[in-house]
């Protein structure tokens, strides 16, 4: 898609080059969504390409993404065997379901700042605790949860000429055992639906709810629930209006999923080494 109303484009190289926000403009990390449609109030492109950032670090504190890894850079990498919980990051780069061409092009960081509920990326950030670093063009820096950050379908809690700089997924989260679910209407469908729990070494247990719901929900229990108070916890977290409705389901079919496939996690999670590894 042509973006017609585009007079200008800025292609900073430094920190100190982030402009100072303007009325009309578009930050462009991989463009797939932006150019995928008109954006007629678009004026000017900040193309965060020309900064060259490492795809991602991994380490012993965790694993740092850069806002600009595309999804095929990160559905290569090969986590190390203590990160159990690992594989979630292929599961997730896998739920995008879309062609080589996209996932060579659609960045992390676009995914998240979109906001969009079926967004994957979204989904992992927030079930292994990351936190998103911030730059403004003043050049401060700050950190937010990313399940703070993102608010709902393209809201997102970024001031005026800010950019998401990284995603920090911290090691002690990536080392906690895991389960995946995930429903959509269709074979090939957008997630509709899409769960992630977490179990640590002590048996804390925490439960991230996306795709169903406008804006990601994580709930936590110091110890693994029973069925009945998984389902009035999620009951109370996630009130009705709370749940997506669009083409790719409605909220009582989200709502329903969500609860059956939470108690499968709870389930799947509720003895010592089960799990994923």
């Amino acid at each position: 898609m042509d973006l017609n109303t585009v007079s200008e484009v800025l292609r900073p190289r430094a920190r100190a080059e982030l402009p100072t926000a303007g009325a009309g403009d578009a930050v462009l990390g991989g463009g797939t969504w932006l150019f995928s449609e008109p954006q007629p109030s678009v004026r000017r492109l900040v193309d965060l390409s020309g900064f060259g950032w490492e795809p991602f670090r991994a380490g012993t504190g965790g694993l740092s993404i850069a806002a600009t890894c595309t999804i095929a850079e990160l559905a290569g990498f090969e986590p190390p065997a203590e990160w159990r919980a690992g594989f979630l990051i292929r599961e997730c780069c896998r739920s995008f379901l879309a062609s080589f061409k996209i996932w060579n092009m659609a960045t992390v960081g676009g995914n998240i700042c979109l906001g969009l509920p079926a967004g994957p990326m979204i989904s992992l950030a927030v079930a292994l605790e990351g936190e998103g670093v911030l730059w403004g063009p003043d050049g401060a820096e700050r950190r937010v949860r990313i399940v703070d950050l993102v608010r709902g379908p393209r809201e997102v809690a970024l001031v005026p000429g800010e950019v998401l700089r990284a995603v920090e997924l911290p090691a002690w989260a990536l080392r906690r055992r895991a389960a995946f679910r995930r429903a959509s209407l269709t074979p090939l469908g957008r997630s509709g639906v899409l769960l992630i729990g977490t179990r640590a070494a002590d048996g804390a247990f925490a439960l991230t709810v996306t795709a169903s719901t406008r804006r990601p929900v994580e709930i936590a229990f110091p110890a693994l629930p029973g069925a009945a108070e998984l389902a009035a916890r999620l009951a109370a977290a996630i009130p009705q209006a709370l749940y997506y409705d669009d083409m790719h389901g409605r909220p009582d079919w989200r709502r329903h999923m969500t609860h059956l496939l939470a108690q499968e996690i709870r389930d799947e999670l509720s003895e010592p080494g089960e799990g994923r590894a």
